[in-house]
Order: structure tokens, then sequence, then C-alpha cells
């Protein structure tokens, strides 16, 4: 049993996507970080960047106890090793998916993170901040795009990299961004879409949360952050 910690965001779908592939026994524990639960010092205790998500695995190979993991990344890499599955066990080919989950982990998803924020919660309109991320976002979609051209997946088989770079490019309307303009990405796009365990990894997420809008206070929760906010959590 597997006990995930999540909230349908981009970084939450992935691990969903996983675990419906897989068909592994999980259960999900919600972190509404809208009303600021991943603050919580139980939660912490697992994910002690306040983020999620975040895993317990209560059958690690090692069978020493519960195991926690957070980062997304790092979960992905952690079930595919576990099952030996959606992660090739070559060393060449199993290095070319690390490379491309890194990829999406220190690039595609911090850059279109920031295109979230300034494209559309931002109090103000920053146009410096929106061209900026809009078109790094346009860059990192053409790399992709690239390297779809020759394959059809990001790495050989369907692979924990495309779990990883899928759920970012699911928002891309809100990015400011056309598939049309990169014909193997949408390729690609739709065929992942398509897969039966997308669709339900995709509808448990509708059912954890079927809120479209942010309030003001999620956005003062979320966006206001300081070094305040571990300080005061590290003394509960």
């Amino acid at each position: 049993m597997i006990d995930l910690y999540y909230w349908p965001t981009p970084n939450g779908h992935k691990i969903t996507m996983f675990l419906e592939e897989a068909k592994l026994t999980y259960k999900i524990v919600p972190i509404h970080i809208g009303k600021g639960e991943q603050f919580e010092p139980g939660f912490l205790r697992i994910s002690p960047n306040n983020r999620m998500p975040a895993i317990v695995d209560h059958e690690p190979a090692d069978k020493a106890g519960p195991l926690s993991i957070f980062e997304s990344g790092a979960i992905l890499l952690y079930l595919a090793d576990k099952i030996k599955q959606f992660i090739p066990q070559n060393l060449r080919g199993r290095n070319d998916t690390l490379q491309w989950l890194f990829w999406q982990m220190s690039g595609l998803g911090p850059m279109l993170g920031q295109n979230h924020h300034f494209v559309q919660y931002a109090p103000e309109k920053v146009p410096y901040a929106i061209d900026r991320y809009v078109k790094e976002t346009s860059r990192l979609y053409a790399v992709l795009n690239k390297q779809l051209a020759n394959n059809e997946f990001i790495s050989g088989d369907y692979s924990i990299a495309d779990m990883a770079c899928y759920p970012w490019i699911v928002p891309h309307e809100k990015q400011l961004q056309n598939l049309d303009n990169f014909p193997h990405l949408k390729r690609w796009f739709k065929s992942i879409e398509a897969r039966p365990a997308t669709q339900r990894a995709y509808a448990k997420g509708k059912e954890i949360n079927s809120e479209s809008t942010m309030t003001e206070e999620a956005k003062k929760i979320l966006f206001g952050q300081d070094s305040k906010i571990i300080q005061d959590n590290s003394k509960k």
C-alpha cells in the first residue's frame, strides 16, 4: 500500500498517472494547498519543503518500515525502480530517460510555473515578465517537439519522462501556446491524453477538487510564503 499525499496540480498528476499505469494499490491523502494544509506538522515530517506530492511506501524493498519520499521526480524514479517498469533497465536507456526527467524538473516545470504565475495570478500585469516566460515556454515546447520528431515517446518506450512532462503541457492554452505550432508535441500529447490510465488519473483529480477558480485567500497562502513560514512551523 502506498499513501499518496496529493492535490491535483501538474506535479500531483504525475504520480497518479504512474500509479494508474502500474495498477499499484494506493490511497490518496488530500493536501488542500489553497487552505495551507501543506504546512501541517504531520505533512512536514514527510515533505519538509511543504510541497506535495509526497508518498509513504508501507512495503519498501528493504522491509525496514514505511519509507517517505517527497519531490515528484524522486517519487517517479523510486516507483519505477520499485517495479522495474517505465524506465529502461539498460545503462544508456536509463540515463536517457533520467536526463529528460531532470530536464522537466529543472526547466519545464519551473519555467512554466512562472508563466502560470505572471499570466494568470499576479496581482498586476508585468509585461516584461509575461513576455519572458511565454517566450521561454515556447522555447521549451520547441525542444520537446524536436525530441519527438523521430520518437513516439520522449525516451524510447512510454516512461516516467513522459509522465513528468505531460501534465505541464495540459494547460497549454493558459500558457499562451498553440500546439499546432508544435506538431510532434501535439501528436505525443494526444496519444498520452487518450491512455486509459491518464484518464483515470485526471478523473481522480476532479473527484478531489472540482473547483476551477483560485480564491484571493488561496493566493495569499500559495504566493505569500517566505522564510517565516518555515521558521514558525519548525517550532510546532
